[in-house]
């Protein structure tokens, strides 16, 4: 039944953690600190158990499916490939559209995978069934055109693995997927529907191997805006800052650094959301935003840094900017309606935009895990009138924007929260409690 609840023990019967035991519950612990125990598993302490993560991921899937009412879930979106099968093959899969993976009923998972990756898989991946991991190709976003026939061909071997589970008769969940492969799956005989909301459904709740992943990543931030702070100052670019960001992510161990804003001076407001060659210039209000990723797992986190001096405009923005943030944050507790903390917010028009879609992303949050967007998302746009509940469990972020009276700064302020069982725990350390000035005049 579509209502029922989630049963975190997984059903896999894969050797998936040590003696066949499986997590009966996500592992949290709130009354000790999170880990961000550095880069490796040791067999002096606990850090991150794969395995027990691997077992947790698709006991979620497993529970959503289930919940679902739907027989299957064809899945092509990378994130949602990682959480069933535990496998990637790199940052550049992203927008390829090159694999994908089936859960069917009760079987175990099929991945198709780029050509010699499902070789690799078959030897090193052994919570995978060998027979399961296959080589695929539907023609990379068109190049190869449908009428050669890979995608008939993958749709009529679908079918034949819907029907061996039992479930070929009841529709299939799909994710992200290419028209063509579409109405190729429903001329086989598929029932298509989507299958993105049961994902997310899945998704939302993480347990402590994922939390200590997040921590670990936002750690990793931690380091680069210390870097920041020391690096600010005149006749230094952006894109310079955003070069030695990368550079130490990637050193730090990040898997991908998706995206580094950095915005100064008169870029501030409106905010665009990117990076120029700009040079930075004393008494700069200056934000930044760091998105990268430990182990799939992903950071959204802004800090504005003002260099030299500031402003009384600057920093009455970057005040009102922390006390909405704040106020938010006071709020997040599990049970707690996101249309409750929306609500704190400044409405468009107070802070110079003419409606909510315009303003989209300036007070916001949004759900962090394997994506940069997961659930929950908060917004006045879509909050107010279609709120969800706060779980323990959850991670995401928040952020806030306030334009300064000057015309052109602006203050931009993230924090990442994990939602515990009294409130929740920022996991964002890098001060901001009052605007940080960067080599002080």
């Amino acid at each position: 039944m579509p209502n029922q609840p989630f049963e975190v023990g997984p059903k896999l019967t894969r050797n998936i953690v040590p003696n066949g035991r499986a997590p009966v519950d996500p592992g949290w612990n709130w009354q000790r600190p999170l880990q961000s125990p550095g880069h490796m598993s040791v067999d002096f302490e606990g850090r991150v158990d794969f395995r027990r993560l691997t077992a947790y991921r698709g006991a979620r899937a497993r529970q959503a499916l289930k919940n679902s009412g739907l027989g299957a879930l064809l899945c092509f979106d990378v994130n949602n490939i990682r959480y069933i099968t535990s496998t990637k093959i790199g940052e550049w899969e992203r927008d390829k559209i090159s694999r994908f993976t089936l859960l069917a009923g009760d079987a175990e998972p099929v991945l198709w995978d780029f050509g010699s990756a499902a070789v690799h898989h078959r030897q090193n991946c052994d919570w995978l069934l060998p027979e399961n991991c296959r080589a695929g190709m539907l023609g990379l976003r068109g190049t190869v055109p449908p009428s050669v026939g890979l995608m008939k061909a993958h749709a009529e071997e679908i079918k034949s693995l819907l029907d061996a589970a039992g479930v070929g008769d009841m529709p299939v969940g799909v994710d992200l997927i290419e028209p063509a492969m579409w109405f190729a799956l429903e001329t086989a005989g598929i029932k298509l529907v989507d299958g993105q909301q049961v994902m997310l459904d899945a998704r939302e709740i993480k347990n402590i191997d994922e939390i200590t992943l997040l921590n670990q990543a936002a750690a990793m931030v931690d380091g680069v805006y210390h870097m920041i702070w020391e690096e600010l100052k005149p006749g230094v670019r952006e894109n310079d800052i955003v070069a030695r960001a990368n550079k130490m992510l990637y050193e730090m161990g990040s898997d991908d650094v998706e995206a580094i804003n950095a915005i100064s001076g008169e870029r501030c407001n409106p905010h665009p959301h990117n990076f120029t060659d700009r040079l930075i210039r004393p008494g700069d209000q200056a934000f930044f935003d760091i998105l990268q990723s430990y182990m799939g797992y992903r950071t959204c986190y802004y800090r504005t840094f003002n260099v030299g001096r500031a402003t009384p405009s600057q920093t009455d923005a970057y005040i009102r900017c922390r006390e909405w943030l704040d106020h938010a944050i006071s709020l997040i507790r599990p049970g707690q309606s996101t249309d409750v903390i929306a609500r704190v917010w400044p409405k468009a028009e107070e802070f110079g935009f003419p409606s909510e879609m315009a303003a989209f992303g300036l007070q916001f949050g949004h759900g962090l895990g394997l994506a940069l967007h997961e659930r929950p998302i908060i917004s006045r746009l879509v909050s107010l009138d279609a709120p969800m509940e706060l779980k323990t469990g959850m991670v995401f972020a928040l952020e806030t924007y306030c334009p300064a009276s000057d015309g052109f700064s602006a203050a931009r302020i993230e924090e990442e929260v994990v939602v515990t069982d009294t409130g929740c725990k920022v996991i964002s350390l890098f001060p901001a409690e009052e605007l940080p000035i960067a080599n002080r005049y």
